[in-house]
């Protein structure tokens, strides 16, 4: 049987792109879009083409009441732990690609999701580069003891740093050597301009947000020894078109464990 798939955001950006192509996969089913301003329109006349017998709901609490396999969530950083929350109580399949939760709201769901035998997959980034950004910086890490990230995004974006520049900081502050540089409780001047802090004492990694006109989304992990350096860069452009395929995958295979997981790198191997 199909995977039966409520899509939240079905509107939006990234939702724009993944409807049709869930649609178009045989394995996946759209069985309802969530979009406030689309309302008890057909998704298919909300996106302006013809119609496609998928409603449009408010909510996930009212979408819900379609059966349903997988929430697929690209909404805004106010809703989506709500969001997500509703889906595992009803015991459904999450992936998340709304950016601004952070390691202690993903602790919570995963208590959710155990209590309900559900599987969930957050990723900062869905696209395969943004994927290798984080395994190739996890990786130099592991040699080289300096590191600090710059997070690049429009002027416009709400939440600093983005999904995929914190998911990258927490998972660095778990592996990373301790740092050589100056610690910030001794900085003169302007402490805030090194950064905010993901983790704490000589392991934390400290994120520098850049939010300016003409950037999508960048994250640059820059590492420094003696004498060298490594730079490790991603950037998005202006198309959800490299989101669809990884999101895709998640949600095939959200269902195939109990409790949270977060990187799309969780799921390449």
């Amino acid at each position: 049987m199909a995977i039966r798939i409520i899509l939240a955001g079905a509107t939006g950006w990234v939702g724009r792109a993944l409807a049709p192509a869930i649609a178009a996969a045989p394995d996946l089913e759209l069985v309802a879009g969530i979009a406030r301003s689309q309302a008890g329109a057909d998704l298919g006349t909300a996106l302006g083409g013809a119609a496609s017998g998928v409603p449009v709901f408010a909510s996930v609490a009212e979408a819900l009441s379609v059966p349903a396999d997988v929430l697929i969530d690209y909404t805004k950083p106010g809703v989506v732990k709500a969001n997500a929350r509703a889906a595992l109580e009803a015991g459904l399949g999450v992936v998340i690609g709304t950016s601004g939760l952070g390691a202690a709201d993903y602790a919570e769901l995963d208590e959710v999701a155990r209590a309900h035998e559900a599987g969930l997959l957050a990723a900062g980034n869905f696209s395969i580069t943004a994927t290798l950004l984080k395994r190739f910086t996890l990786e130099a890490a592991k040699y080289v003891a300096d590191v600090e990230l710059i997070d690049y995004a429009s002027a416009g974006k709400p939440d600093a740093p983005s999904g995929t520049g914190r998911e990258l900081a927490e998972a660095l502050s778990g592996i990373r050597q301790p740092a050589t540089s100056r610690p910030v409780s001794e900085v003169v001047g302007v402490p805030q301009t090194r950064g905010g802090a993901f983790g704490e004492g000589a392991r934390e990694v400290r994120v520098h947000a850049l939010r300016l006109p003409s950037f999508v989304l960048g994250v640059e992990a820059i590492f420094g020894a003696p004498d060298e350096r490594l730079t490790i860069r991603h950037d998005a452009g202006s198309s959800a078109a490299p989101y669809v395929a990884g999101t895709l995958l998640a949600a095939r295979k959200v269902r195939g464990w109990v409790g949270v997981k977060r990187g799309l790198d969780t799921l390449l191997d």
